[in-house]
């Protein structure tokens, strides 16, 4: 529960940074209602590049965090192999981080779009 909670505030932290405006009661028309909040088209670009880079993060974050973990393990277990298990940790953790800066990149590329 305590995960989900900072995952949460994570995306919530995300999705404030990228959001782009904020509505008027000028502004309704062409706009959608979203948990009481006003939004219109730009700043619902701005949401979902918040969540992109955010959720992209945070989810490479912790794989990399387990892939380390289990490497630590495994070298414990079988010390002879350490210089194996680390070229395959540090080869997986950079395909990992591989796929977090395209989340972000996807995400600030979002943001160009924004009128």
């Amino acid at each position: 529960m305590k995960k989900l909670f900072v995952l949460m505030l994570v995306a919530f932290a995300g999705m404030t940074l990228f959001a782009t405006g904020t509505a008027s009661a000028q502004d309704v028309e062409g706009a959608s209602a979203l948990g009481g909040l006003l939004l219109g088209q730009g700043e619902m670009l701005g949401l979902g590049a918040g969540l992109a880079a955010g959720l992209g993060v945070v989810g490479a974050g912790l794989g990399i965090g387990r892939i380390g973990g289990s490497a630590v393990e495994a070298i414990a277990r079988q010390p002879e192999m350490a210089g194996r298990i680390f070229i395959n940790m540090i080869l997986t953790a950079a395909l990992v981080e591989g796929v977090a800066l395209f989340s972000v990149i996807v995400g600030v590329m979002a943001l160009g779009k924004i009128p």
